[in-house]
């Protein structure tokens, strides 16, 4: 079978599309680079996603715990504390088990117990509980002098918020956040290897490596592909968080501006 054939069979195949059945023996580097690639579409798919939502509700959560009514403050704080109080890896557990009991007493849950919804759930809260911490800790670093030329052009209440406080804080927090935004890509790799099973062993890139592994005897191959991916992928967030960062800068001098310091997270 040519490479462009195993492409055309497998590409597709962590999606449902192609080839059925899994390659048994004889495998070849193209086999593993494919359905390794192929599975990275789940892990963009979770990354995307997640991070998408999860900015918005960490922005209202950083409000709610820099908020002085405590209706507002004491349910963002636990919510946070929650999240990051405990492994991601329990969370997916915990939060398959329990969609699947609730699926007895209301059959909509059995969506949830689904990798694509139930364990982007988790994704979901999880990063935004860490990004939450990230932009309070900008909030509190607003400089006072940016609120007070607020207060002195008449700003106040939303137009307060979207000209002055809301770009700072992105301003401040954004380094930071790039680095949640690369920890949460490399936490998609979690999913299948929790409680949320792998459907037709359609699984995402380290469910394909650990395949190959098992099958081959020999994790030399595959690890370093599912690595290889995954680092181009950071390059490719490195990028776009790179860019978003010069453009939410480019008020300042050159030497003023912050530049981005990744430093990948292994473990939380």
């Amino acid at each position: 079978m040519s490479c462009i054939q195993t492409i055309a069979d497998y590409g597709l195949r962590s999606l449902g599309i192609g080839e059925r059945l899994l390659p048994r023996a004889d495998f070849t580097l193209c086999q593993q680079f494919t359905l390794i690639g192929s599975g990275m579409i789940w892990n963009i798919y979770f990354g995307i996603l997640a991070l998408a939502a999860g900015f918005l509700l960490a922005t209202a959560l950083a409000l709610g715990k820099a908020s002085r009514h405590a209706l507002l403050r004491k349910p963002a704080d636990w919510f946070i504390f929650i999240f990051r109080g405990s492994p991601l890896f329990i969370q997916f557990f915990f939060a398959y088990f329990l969609f699947l009991s609730l699926k007895g007493a209301i059959p909509a849950f059995g969506l949830f117990t689904s990798a694509w919804a139930g364990a982007l759930v988790v994704l979901f809260f999880n990063t935004a509980a860490y990004s939450a911490e990230i932009f309070y800790g900008a909030l509190l670093s607003i400089p006072k002098g940016d609120t007070e030329a607020a207060d002195a052009y008449g700003l106040s209440g939303w137009s307060r918020f979207r000209r002055v406080i809301w770009p700072t804080m992105l301003r401040l927090a954004w380094p930071a956040y790039t680095n949640e935004a690369i920890f949460l890509f490399h936490a998609t790799t979690l999913v299948f290897f929790s409680g949320f099973p792998a459907l037709q062993q359609r699984g995402d890139a380290l469910y394909y490596a650990s395949y190959f592994a098992d099958k081959t005897f020999n994790p030399f191959i595959p690890y370093p592909i599912l690595a290889g991916y995954f680092i181009i992928l950071t390059l490719t967030v490195i990028t776009i968080f790179g860019a978003i960062n010069a453009r939410l800068n480019r008020h300042l001098p050159s030497e003023a501006r912050k530049k981005l310091r990744i430093r990948p997270q292994i473990i939380r």
